[in-house]
């Protein structure tokens, strides 16, 4: 009897030892998709989309199965052809991609085998039968302003604080670009007296340009894990991509130390740490291993994962921009974990918690990745960020938060000033309460800053220069334009009418922003439907012409003044 007892007792600890193997498992693929996925992807029994397709069912469904999704032709011909998502088809995607599906919108993947292993089985447990979408609230007409056929360069935008809806105007809408090849002869559209060209193709698809002392323009291969390098040839207005660097994580921002014509390092933001490159000005290949200067950037790392770096006018502040891990922090409760006067004396005025600690922030550190402190907060996601060459100033572009309508609220530029709050999660554009979290936060009304230019809902601003033609630059643009500020709007998906996918100019009087903004390259955009290119980045070349990058289509394009 007592070796009955034994076996029985043996055999419950190990269901129960296995049943807490599977619960940890399972929590730790939802982890995974709350940290990574959850901001593109909705898991509702009724495929309800947002920036990607739903996933509920994922497992055993035909490929592009979701109705109404933009999916890539390479997943339109898979589905056609009768394949499904197996297991192994999830995690050989998730690896990378870019690589096993051409022409996917989806920018990471999932390197950690176990981490991918542990999100298949979360998305394979999500089963049931599919019930109907929610009837859609009540919304204006398809009122087309802001819109991409509303693109034209040349035309001035300005939009203002009372001009804002209420939330909820419209319905929130999942209509992510289908990208297309770019048709044969098509180019994007500049202003009359300017002329564009292809400067560099690269299948990598790289985003984020920086330009070296000596001309050479450095890009990040965000997917790849890459550093890439571009030096035209003399006389040349054309670029082939080398590869600098190798065996990075998600690289995104870069900023060389010291300024001026002698850096010693090229600084590099992975998704969860900065690192260093020792850096001769016109070296073409990394003359040694990367350095770790910050070990870790905050606690979470999915969500949006890019990270921007620069250096302050003296070089002696090294800022790094961190976006937010969710669209709005509805999961982390309404109160921090320690009384607030002690949290923020941490973590600054209106700095969030639980995922999003240090998270919607730009931080600041010296330059050796010693002396933590935060900088600013309610940021975001400050994709774009720079420090002005006049004035000193730190400046961002921000992707506002989703789902509370077509035009609510606006993405931004604007200066940064330190210790600043600029409202995220609780306000938007000063003092508007995001009605998904009413009443949690009354201590800050009053305390969030109103940003300096309102740009249209959901354009997804990312990378920007301010112009500044180099000394004796034989391509520089008209005197006008020196000193304003280029942006790359990279476009919408939760807009019912798409906008964005343009290149605009940023007004600026005497380095403040004027409140003003001016369509310069547009013409990506086939149909409401589908796109054949995004702008991703900007960068002043040595000859003073725009470098554009679009990192839906692999180019790198260049726009100079016609002679």
């Amino acid at each position: 009897m007592q070796v009955k007892t034994m076996t029985l007792h043996a055999a419950l600890l190990a269901s129960l030892a296995a049943s807490f193997d599977a619960d940890a498992a399972s929590i730790a693929g939802q982890t995974t998709f709350q940290n990574n996925c959850a901001n593109c992807h909705s898991v509702d029994s009724n495929l309800s989309s947002r920036a990607g397709p739903g996933l509920f069912g994922v497992l055993g469904r035909k490929a592009a199965g979701v109705p109404g999704y933009h999916y890539s032709q390479a997943l339109i011909k898979a589905g056609a052809a009768g394949k499904t998502w197996t297991r192994e088809d999830l995690d050989l995607f998730l690896a990378d991609p870019a690589r096993n599906v051409p022409g996917t919108t989806m920018p990471v993947g999932v390197p950690d085998k176990q981490t991918r292993a542990a999100l298949v089985d979360y998305l394979a447990g999500l089963q049931g039968p599919v019930t109907a979408a929610a009837p859609a609230k009540a919304q204006v007409s398809a009122e087309r302003s802001g819109s991409w056929d509303d693109n034209q360069p040349g035309r001035i935008h300005h939009i203002k604080v009372t001009d804002l809806p209420p939330p909820f105007a419209t319905s929130s809408a999942g209509n992510g670009p289908r990208v297309e090849a770019r048709p044969n002869g098509s180019m994007p559209t500049v202003p009359q007296g300017f002329a564009v060209s292809v400067y560099a193709v690269d299948g990598d698809k790289p985003r984020l340009p920086l330009r070296a002392p000596n001309g050479d323009i450095f890009l990040a291969a965000t997917a790849k894990g890459e550093i890439k390098v571009l030096r035209a040839k003399d006389g040349q207005a054309s670029a082939t991509p080398e590869v600098f660097a190798t065996g990075l994580s998600r690289p995104y921002g870069m900023a060389f130390w010291p300024s001026g014509a002698n850096p010693q390092y090229l600084y590099v933001a992975n998704v969860n740490a900065i690192v260093r490159i020792p850096y001769r000005n016109g070296d073409l290949k990394a003359r040694g291993a990367p350095e770790t200067v910050v070990a870790q950037l905050s606690e979470t790392s999915g969500g949006h994962t890019t990270r921007t770096l620069a250096f302050s006018k003296d070089d002696k502040t090294l800022l790094l921009s961190i976006g937010s891990a969710t669209n709005v922090a509805t999961e982390i409760g309404a109160t921090p974990p320690e009384p607030i006067a002690q949290w923020e004396a941490k973590h600054g005025v209106g700095g969030a918690w639980g995922v999003e600690t240090d998270r919607a922030t730009v931080m600041a550190f010296d330059p050796d990745g010693k002396n933590r402190r935060t900088y600013a907060t309610g940021l975001r996601n400050c994709v774009g960020m720079l420090v002005h060459p006049g004035t000193g100033d730190v400046m961002c572009t921000v992707n506002e938060r989703d789902a509370l309508g077509d035009n609510l609220p606006p993405d931004y530029l604007t200066r940064v000033k330190q210790g600043g709050f600029y409202g995220w999660p609780w306000y938007y554009i000063g003092d508007n309460e995001d009605p998904r979290l009413k009443g949690q936060r009354p201590d800050l009304k009053g305390k969030a800053i109103v940003p300096d230019v309102l740009i249209q809902s959901h354009s997804a601003p990312l990378g920007m220069a301010v112009y500044q033609a180099p000394k004796g630059a034989k391509h520089a643009f008209p005197k006008e334009y020196e000193g304003d500020v280029f942006v790359a709007l990279h476009g919408s998906w939760n807009r019912g009418v798409r906008t964005g996918y343009k290149v605009v100019r940023v007004f600026m009087k005497n380095g403040v922003p004027t409140g003003q903004y001016q369509d310069f390259m547009s013409g990506m955009v086939l149909s409401d439907r589908e796109v054949w290119g995004r702008p991703a980045g900007v960068a002043v070349a040595a000859d003073g012409a725009l470098l554009v990058v679009d990192d839906a289509g692999g180019t790198v394009w260049r726009i100079a003044p016609q002679r």
